[in-house]
């Protein structure tokens, strides 16, 4: 039987939440009249950095095996969720708000995963190529503006320099443009700023999948974390090397779904509700940490093993969504 990780009281619980943050939004953009005022410079909440604001949640999965490296764009995401997926293989959920580059990909399939984590953004717009059929009916109930090829056509082009599957490539200002009321970027837990006392000198750190590997090391004149996979250098198409201000470790259950593959290969579902145990890399130091999230609907707090809240440096942020 499929495991239904979403029922109807989920989609609407999320979409009253999306509906209330674009509603809060409106009002913070407004003036003592209630006429809309101009668009303002703020703070990212999934960055630390500034930004316009107003600027919607787009949420894309990325490719990320051998022959769909290197990525194009990946640099613009403001958070790389890195997600287990079948044969102990890995995909990026890149998630974009603060700017958009003129294309992003190889774009890939969504999962049962993907789901419950984007929850927290209200209601984002969502880039993939195609899903498992079982799984459709899930995501046309989500809180996400299902946007794949067939839905946004104008958005997708192939790279006739790659070989399918690894050559979907998307444009997503136009992606947009199919999305008129995705949710603004708002607060999913995230805290910016000093770094905590203590925390142990770390420059280099590797998070291990099934069947692939992670390493981050530390560059002093960057004052970034250089990616690596599988032990090559990552790097993207327009942008260099792949680097990161903050690497989160977070420790999760990753169990069975209710799907498979075309392959009969069982899809692996991360459970990003709950907490447990992370690591997070900033400025050269590994801290131990706890991370929390009540419901789907919510963000995910990181904090000390004291309870106090774990700052973030500005920049881009990667979640390695690991197994415990």
């Amino acid at each position: 039987m499929v495991h239904l990780r979403f029922s109807w009281r989920g989609a609407v619980a999320g979409l009253a939440a999306a509906a209330l943050a674009l509603g809060l939004a409106g009002c913070a953009n407004t003036g003592p009249d209630g006429d809309a005022g101009p668009k303002s410079r703020t703070v990212s909440p999934f960055t630390g950095l500034p930004a316009s604001s107003g600027r919607p949640v787009l949420a894309v999965k990325i490719d990320n095996v051998g022959p769909a490296r290197p990525p194009t764009g990946l640099g613009a995401a403001d958070i790389c969720y890195v997600e287990q997926v079948e044969g102990g293989q890995t995909r990026i959920l890149a998630v974009l708000s603060s700017r958009l580059p003129p294309k992003l990909g190889p774009v890939r399939s969504a999962r049962e995963s993907d789901l419950e984590l984007l929850g927290q953004f209200g209601r984002p717009a969502l880039a993939y190529s195609g899903a498992q059929t079982k799984l459709l009916p899930l995501i046309a109930v989500a809180p996400l503006y299902d946007l794949p090829p067939g839905k946004a056509p104008d958005a997708y082009f192939r790279d006739r320099a790659r070989s399918a599957p690894h050559n979907l490539y998307l444009r997503p200002e136009r992606l947009l443009g199919h999305a008129p009321e995705a949710s603004e970027a708002a607060d999913i837990g995230f805290r910016f700023g000093a770094a905590p006392p203590g925390g142990r000198e770390e420059t280099a750190y590797t998070v291990r999948y099934p069947a692939s590997r992670f390493d981050f090391t530390w560059s002093h004149s960057d004052k970034k974390w250089l990616v690596a996979m599988d032990g090559a250098a990552a790097r993207t198409t327009d942008g260099g090397r792949t680097a990161a201000s903050t690497v989160v470790v977070q420790q999760v259950n990753v169990r069975d779904s209710g799907f498979q593959d075309r392959w009969g290969s069982v899809s692996p579902f991360t459970e990003t509700v709950g907490s447990g145990s992370a690591v997070v890399l900033r400025d050269g130091k590994a801290y131990d940490a706890r991370w929390s999230r009540a419901a789907e609907q919510v963000g995910t707090t990181f904090t000390t093993p004291a309870g106090e809240p774990l700052n973030f440096a500005r920049g881009q942020i990667w979640v390695m969504l690991t197994g415990r």
